[in-house]
């Protein structure tokens, strides 16, 4: 049984969090770029991610979702 079968009403389809890619280069500039989406579990305790790609350098970061544009 899945957390959505138990508890419906805990899970968003909207995600809580944005996955970004990111590099540093020698100038020290970093580029994000956006691979992918998180939704936090109802427990507090982890995430589920669904990323487009898996890079192999950089970073992963999770960022809080805003109202804002990207």
């Amino acid at each position: 049984m899945t957390n959505t079968e138990t508890n419906p009403s805990t899970t968003s389809k909207s995600p809580t969090h944005v996955v970004y890619h990111v590099r540093d280069n020698t100038s020290g500039k970093s580029f994000w770029t956006r691979i992918g989406a998180a939704w936090a579990h109802a427990d507090g305790e982890g995430f589920n991610l669904q990323v487009e790609c898996v890079p192999l350098d950089g970073r992963l970061t999770l960022r809080v979702v805003t109202e804002t544009k990207e």
